[in-house]
């Protein structure tokens, strides 16, 4: 799974890596090293273009972490709908109609996950974290779905509390270095993959599945890291010091 993620790049810096032509200095958010559920993260989708339907735009989002389904009644449902499973994303009623039409890219320096180890000193079992990265530093595309929910108190459909923009980031088996730590990793896209799933109009669901058979990126690493990251109040590049 991914239940915490660094994500420090800025709007200008991610626009140019994933060819974005539209994004609102409005939505601009602060680095963060310890993204959590529910947050506010930064999303490279693809709609189309309001003056013809068969161009699409780019679009650099900021996006609330935890899909919520059109169908919910209350957008709490989307704290328990952070991560979708590569193998049944496609079939299960909450994803398979955004994972034909509203595909993703979540743009992360890495992410975190957690090893339970026997603490010497004490005899008791606690969880480690480690950051999990590229080896060479580069940019994950961690694939993603989103979704639009409908306020209900809002009568306005113009209005922009009326809509709610939600994402849940695609995991797969863990390769490399996080396999050593969690059988679940976030499952990063390569760049000649972002056409093909970004565009709206490619609704061929076994086709979009066979570009998510091997997680792409290169080599990960991984290092143990302060139990701070633990705490959703923490953060700041300290976190992903390495610890022991």
């Amino acid at each position: 799974m991914c239940g915490r993620y660094a994500s420090t790049r800025n709007p200008k810096d991610l626009a140019g890596l994933f060819d974005v032509t539209e994004w609102r200095p409005e939505e601009e958010l602060a680095p963060s090293w310890n993204v959590a559920p529910t947050d506010p993260v930064y999303a490279v989708l693809e709609r189309p273009a309001r003056d013809d339907a068969d161009r699409v735009r780019r679009e650099l989002r900021a996006l609330r972490w935890g899909l919520v389904p059109s169908w919910a009644k209350d957008p709490k449902a989307g704290a328990r709908m952070i991560n979708a499973r590569v193998e049944t994303v496609h079939e299960k009623p909450a994803y398979r109609r955004a994972f034909a039409k509203r595909r993703c890219l979540l743009p992360a320096d890495g992410f975190y996950e957690w090893d339970p180890v026997k603490d010497e000193a004490t005899g008791k079992v606690r969880k480690q974290p480690y950051f999990i990265h590229p080896a060479d530093d580069r940019i994950m595309a961690m694939a993603g779905l989103y979704e639009y929910w409908r306020d209900p108190d809002v009568k306005d459909d113009d209005d922009p509390d009326a809509w709610l923009m939600s994402c849940t980031i695609l995991t797969t088996e863990a390769t490399d270095a996080a396999g050593r730590v969690h059988p679940r990793m976030p499952l990063a896209l390569t760049p000649e993959h972002y056409d093909t799933w970004l565009d709206p109009r490619h609704q061929d669901t076994e086709d979009l599945r066979a570009l998510l058979t091997q997680p792409g990126g290169g080599r990960l690493d991984a290092r143990p890291v302060s139990m701070a990251v633990n705490n959703v109040r923490n953060n700041g590049p300290q976190l992903l010091d390495q610890v022991g």
